[in-house]
Formats: C-alpha cells, sequence, structure tokens
C-alpha cells in the first residue's frame, strides 16, 4: 500500500492525494493550486499517474483548492465517478463551471494581450479546461449520505463524516484492505472552527492507523468570536459613518459570504451597526446561498429562518445581489455608504479585482480580509502590508485601510486541531500533517509529538510511503 503526496504537501492549496494498492489506485481530492503565476504553471503539469488508471475519487469538499482540477482530470481520461457528499454535489454544479469560465476567460485575455504585444501574465499555450468539459465532469459526481457506508471498490470502504468546514464538508474514513489485513485511514480535509454559525462542529473520531490532518492555521488561534464580532462592528462604524467611505470585502462565495452575512444581520438588529446598503456582487454566491438554504439539515434554526427568508431583515438594512456586468460595474460609481462583498477570496480573480481597483486608492475606504490568503496572492500582498500593487496593469497606491478579521475563518486553529486529535483514543501508527505552507506544516508536526506524543511529519511535495 502506498500513499502519495501530490498536492497540499508543505502548502496549503492543490489537496490531491494518491493511494495505491494491488489492482487499486484512487484519489481523495483533485485540487487546483492557486496562487498567482507559479500556480497556473503547475496546475498545466503532466499528472504523476495516467488518469485513465484511476479506479475513482473521493472528494473532502467543494472549494476549489480541492476539487478544481476535476474537469482536468476527466478530460484527460478519467472515467470512474466522483464520491462526495450530496451537499458538495449540488455545491460543484456552481463552483466548477464558475471556475471553468474563469479559466476561459482569463485565458481568452491573455491570448489578445499576447496579440497585441503585451507580455501575457503567466503561461497562455493550454487553456487549463473549458466550461464543457466540467459540464461533462459533473456526470460522473456521486452523491452520498453523511455517515453511510459507501463501498466504491471491493477491498474498500469508507464513510464521509461531518467535517465543520463549509456545508458539505467531510472527513473521510477508508477501511482499506490488502492481503488479508484491514487498515484505516483518516483524511481530515478541512476541518472548521467549533462553535461557529451556520455549520456544525466538526465529527470526532476515534481511531485510524494513519491519518492525514491539515494545518492551515496551525501555527496560530483566531481571535475569540465575540472579540471578532466586535472589530468587524468598529471598522464597519468607523468607515461608513465617520469616514464616509466605502468597505470592500473579498469573500469565498462558499462558506465565508453566507456566515458574514448572518453576522451583518445580526449586528444590524442589535443596533450596532449604522444603516447600510450591502451588496453582494458575486452570482455565484447567490447561487451557493440558495444551495446552502436547500440543505437545512446541516444547519442551526437562525440560519435556516435567514437563508429561507422567513425572517425579515432588519431596518436600515439594503440586502441585494448582483447578477449582471452591468450592475456590478454601475458600485463602482458608489463613493459612500456601501459594503460590496465580492469573490475570489484571495483577490486573484473575479470581480473583487475591479472593486479593489477603484477604492484601494481612497484614504477613507477600506478593506476587510476575512479569509486566508496563500502566499503568491494579491489578497497576501495586501495583508502583506504592500503599498502599491497593479491591477489590470495599473499601478494602485494603497490608501484604503486593510484589516484582517481572522477569526472568521472557515479552518479550525490550532488549538481547536489539537482538540480534534485528542479525540483519538490511540495515537495513529502514522500522522502526517498537510494543508499548511511548510513553516507551519513543520512545526504543527512538532506541535502533535510534543503535545501528544504521536509520531508525526510533514511529508514534502511528491513523496511517497509505503504502507
Amino acid at each position: 500500500m502506498r500513499l502519495t503526496f501530490i498536492g497540499a504537501a508543505q502548502e496549503v492549496t492543490g489537496s490531491c492525494f494518491l493511494v495505491e494498492t494491488e489492482g487499486l489506485r484512487f484519489l481523495v481530492d483533485c485540487g487546483m493550486r492557486q496562487g498567482g503565476r507559479e500556480a497556473r504553471a503547475r496546475n498545466l503539469q503532466p499528472w504523476p499517474f495516467a488518469p485513465r488508471d484511476i479506479h475513482f475519487v473521493l472528494l473532502t469538499h467543494a472549494h476549489i483548492d480541492h476539487s478544481g482540477l476535476l474537469p482536468r482530470l476527466c478530460a484527460q481520461g478519467f472515467r470512474g465517478p466522483v464520491y462526495t457528499t450530496t451537499a458538495t454535489a449540488d455545491l460543484l454544479t456552481v463552483m466548477l463551471l464558475d471556475s471553468a469560465f474563469i479559466q476561459e476567460s482569463d485565458w481568452t485575455r491573455a491570448q489578445r494581450d499576447r496579440g497585441r504585444g503585451r507580455r501575457p501574465p503567466g503561461p497562455v499555450a493550454e487553456l487549463l479546461y473549458t466550461v464543457a468539459q466540467a459540464q461533462a465532469c459533473l456526470a460522473q459526481i456521486e452523491g452520498v449520505a453523511y455517515d453511510s457506508d459507501v463501498q466504491p471498490h471491493p477491498t474498500l470502504r469508507c464513510r464521509f463524516r461531518d467535517a465543520g468546514h463549509i456545508l458539505g464538508s467531510a472527513i473521510v474514513e477508508l477501511w482499506l484492505t490488502e492481503a488479508g489485513r484491514t487498515r484505516k485511514l483518516v483524511f481530515s480535509g478541512d476541518l472548521g472552527q467549533p462553535g461557529r454559525p451556520i455549520v456544525r462542529d466538526p465529527t470526532p473520531i476515534e481511531q485510524a492507523d494513519l491519518l492525514v490532518v491539515e494545518s492551515t492555521y496551525g501555527n496560530r488561534l483566531h481571535r475569540p468570536l465575540q472579540q471578532t464580532i466586535d472589530e468587524l462592528a468598529t471598522v464597519i462604524e468607523d468607515t461608513l459613518r465617520r469616514r464616509r467611505g466605502n468597505i470592500i470585502i473579498p469573500a469565498f462565495a462558499l462558506g465565508r459570504t453566507q456566515e458574514l452575512l448572518f453576522l451583518l444581520t445580526d449586528l444590524r438588529r442589535q443596533g450596532r451597526l449604522p444603516p447600510m446598503q450591502v451588496f453582494v456582487d458575486s452570482p455565484m454566491a447567490d447561487k451557493v446561498t440558495t444551495i446552502t438554504a436547500h440543505h437545512p439539515e446541516f444547519l442551526d434554526d437562525e440560519t435556516r429562518e435567514m437563508l429561507s427568508g422567513r425572517r425579515q431583515l432588519p431596518e436600515g438594512l439594503s440586502l441585494r445581489f448582483t447578477q449582471s456586468v452591468e450592475e456590478s460595474m454601475a458600485l463602482n460609481r458608489l463613493k459612500a455608504g456601501a459594503i460590496i462583498v465580492a469573490a475570489s477570496g484571495m483577490c486573484d480573480a473575479g470581480r473583487i479585482k475591479h472593486h479593489l481597483r477603484h477604492n484601494l486608492g481612497r484614504p477613507e475606504c477600506a478593506v476587510v480580509i476575512i479569509g486566508f490568503q496563500a502566499e503568491g496572492t494579491l489578497g497576501r500582498r495586501l495583508v502583506d502590508g504592500e503599498k502599491h500593487v497593479r491591477l489590470f496593469g495599473e499601478e494602485i497606491t494603497v490608501r484604503a485601510s486593510v484589516h484582517t478579521i481572522g477569526g472568521l475563518s472557515a479552518h479550525a486553529d490550532r488549538d481547536a486541531l489539537l482538540g480534534w486529535l485528542g479525540g483519538f483514543t490511540a495515537a495513529p501508527q502514522r500522522t502526517f500533517v498537510v494543508h499548511g505552507e511548510a513553516t507551519t506544516a513543520c512545526g504543527f508536526a512538532e506541535t502533535i509529538t510534543d503535545r501528544l506524543g504521536w509520531r508525526a511529519e510533514a511529508p514534502e511535495p511528491g513523496s511517497h510511503v509505503d504502507l
């Protein structure tokens, strides 16, 4: 039995793990790398296996860094099923088509720029995949219920458990038999922070022979939720009432946008925020919010009421989902009083880049970062304090204030990760720490060893272990 760490090894994005036994090869996740030109080039590299030889894929959740290369895998010969939760299967109908639209748009723009003699930003010789290929890929998705057993192969039984990260996110438990011996493998996927609105807490797991666990925030603690909410309220009050500017919030259309709307509604209802106009400038976020409302079994009572429309918005809060390009462009004429929430969450694609272009240079405005920003992304550069950024070929001086509200992250922090690991009744024989930048993953592996006494390591990219 062999496990190969194709992606998310000493990096946060590109989740992809290959498991091989005699006569069986399958993937856990098939994610896209995110983070600028280097990531785009790596997404175009050949697979370290033949896609046609993969029997099936087990998918932890719908975020693009876990699912985004599925259309490319299918287009290059993979013909098997992709097993995931029912909610994730629904979300992929939106996520993968949106990703494909971005791929086509960026590729077309790069080709046009090259034709005009301008140097395109990154590789343009090959399109990653098309909308048609993403649409065809959806036929291979098979949704399964949480906590039910699935047997994709005579030697394998698996179960999806709630990871508490976003709607449909899952921890994957595998029981794999080879040469008469059954071993249990557990892939944490992305784990959520306990006690958060919208989704439930991560499911405790008690036993594994081999564990692959994420470490995105394995080197830090989130600010307590109430302090986070207080900070968000202060930024909004200061920007809208005193400075009289706009607030731009890059948000992942899946997960962060829905939680943010929940908090803004609650704060206005409590009278803690001034009257405000909230624009969600993301057709994908609108669709994801609708899908979220269609899965009330995974939501708390307040969230069900809000998303179903049974609970009215408080007075003084205007909420609008924009759809067309014309509606999006009209938002750039607003000079004050608007909260504009737009994708992508790392500022590297989509409509958020246009809103940053029109507001970053204005000292009365604010940019609020509420999610993880990978190395190489525009969002990371803003968080790191860069004073000059380039958008659509134009250099912009950053005069708006930039605020990182880390407590709204969908990922478990260090102590929450250790708390989840503490649910195991015995140490796994081996623990592999993934989904963290190199220093974070290696440091969290050391923390596991020091705190829990387990054998833990952060595998290098492309490495494999024989079990």
